[in-house]
């Protein structure tokens, strides 16, 4: 008896920390996002968003493909300008890679590099030649970006390996004479 009486307080407390049930009719709070979207900073552009289906004015879908492993069945574009971001969707329609070009301000492709791979936390990463930036992983996959002057590009690839995202962006480079 004195063994239940001494575990009484105990089991008092295990009592108060039931789960508990919502009351209907109270807001509940809402579930976390799996996006990977970025807040709205003062002075960057948004994050680009796929508007149409088009084919990228400076990257082919066979050299994604290579670059990334996965087949590439469809081509999405944004409708930002001078040079449209670029998204690349494997077979069952998932999104494998994604090329966000920025031409501008130095500080503002500085502020788009440090968003997509920060510098305090990110690898440092300066290929090609006289670019300079992160990569890091990003959800479930990889971001690359690198910056030079007012320009940025910033990869995203569904794979783990940097490599992927790298080849990638300096393909864009190349093809865009940045």
């Amino acid at each position: 008896m004195r063994r239940i009486l001494a575990l009484a307080p105990a089991l008092a407390l295990l009592a108060g920390c039931s789960v508990s049930t919502p009351i209907a009719g109270t807001a509940q709070p809402a579930p976390p996002s799996t996006t990977t979207k970025h807040a709205a900073e003062p002075g960057l552009p948004p994050d680009p968003q796929p508007a149409r289906e088009a084919k990228c004015p400076y990257l082919s879908a066979e050299t994604v493909q290579d670059a990334n492993g996965q087949h590439v069945t469809t081509v999405r574009v944004s409708d930002d300008g001078p040079h449209p971001s670029c998204f690349f969707y494997r077979p069952d329609g998932g999104l494998q890679v994604t090329v966000q070009v920025y031409v501008g301000t130095k500080d503002v492709a500085t502020k788009l590099v440090n968003r997509a791979a920060p510098v305090d936390t990110s690898n440092p990463a300066s290929d090609p030649a006289g670019w300079k930036g992160g990569y890091q992983p990003a959800g479930d996959g990889v971001a690359y970006a690198v910056s030079k002057g007012g320009a940025a590009v910033i990869v995203t690839s569904n794979q783990q390996q940097s490599i992927k995202a790298r080849t990638v962006a300096k393909k864009a480079i190349a093809a865009l004479k940045l």
